[in-house]
């Protein structure tokens, strides 16, 4: 479901309202900016100056290893921030991020956060450890994501993958993927995809139309990771 506020859901302003949200947007240089469908607002190999929070659309995180696979890192949803990790950092960010539909993004810095400024306001401080709470949950995500990517079996990929969504939201959830978006970030076939799920439906395992899953059976139990 997309937030009606999608900045008063992202959890560096969540809670914040009138002169305190406006005082946080100034404290982050907050800069609005709008994208094609198809826009890329950010290439490989360059610095991220400033991290983003998605306000109407879909952007797509991405990046090539290197055997020239597509693998998708993240799809980022209203209300959701990217880029906070490397723009923090000030270092060549290996990933490309491009707008699957129009979208509209609010751009941030995180340059107070880095070097504190004797303003004193009582929200200077709340504002630096929101920021690194996000950092934080970006470490977590991605903890989640190498635990997903380090089954040796496609099955195990996808019951890694579906288990945290389950965690998060309950036996029926939506996924922020389509088929193909699903099948890069799992770092798998697309058709191998569709036939393993197609056979953990049969097996009354799960159930799914479109991007929209539903357990029937827990807890998913994890076959023995070997095997293609």
């Amino acid at each position: 479901m997309v937030p009606h506020d999608p900045i008063g859901h992202c959890p560096l302003f969540q809670g914040l309202e009138g002169e305190d949200r406006a005082y946080a947007l100034a404290y982050f240089q907050a800069a609005e900016k709008s994208y094609d469908k198809g826009a890329f607002l950010h290439h490989v190999s360059f610095p991220l100056p400033r991290f983003g929070l998605v306000l109407a659309g879909t952007v797509e995180v991405s990046m090539d290893d290197m055997d020239g696979r597509h693998l998708i890192m993240n799809r980022v949803e209203p209300g959701e921030l990217f880029g906070e990790a490397y723009c923090f950092l000030g270092i060549d960010a290996p990933i490309a991020i491009q707008a699957i539909v129009p979208a509209r993004i609010l751009w941030l810095s995180p340059g107070r956060v880095k070097a504190p400024q004797s303003s004193g306001h009582p929200l200077d401080q709340a504002l630096a450890n929101r920021f690194t709470a996000a950092l934080a949950a970006r470490s977590l995500a991605m903890n989640r994501r190498v635990q997903i990517l380090s089954r040796s079996t496609l099955r195990a990929k996808i019951i890694t993958f579906l288990s945290h969504y389950a965690a998060d939201q309950g036996d029926t959830f939506t996924i922020p993927f389509d088929r193909a978006g699903m099948a890069g970030f799992l770092g798998a076939d697309r058709s191998a995809l569709s036939r393993e799920l197609s056979k953990l439906r049969r097996e009354g395992v799960l159930d799914y139309r479109r991007n929209r899953f539903t357990i029937l059976r827990r807890p998913l139990s994890l076959p023995a990771d070997t095997g293609p």
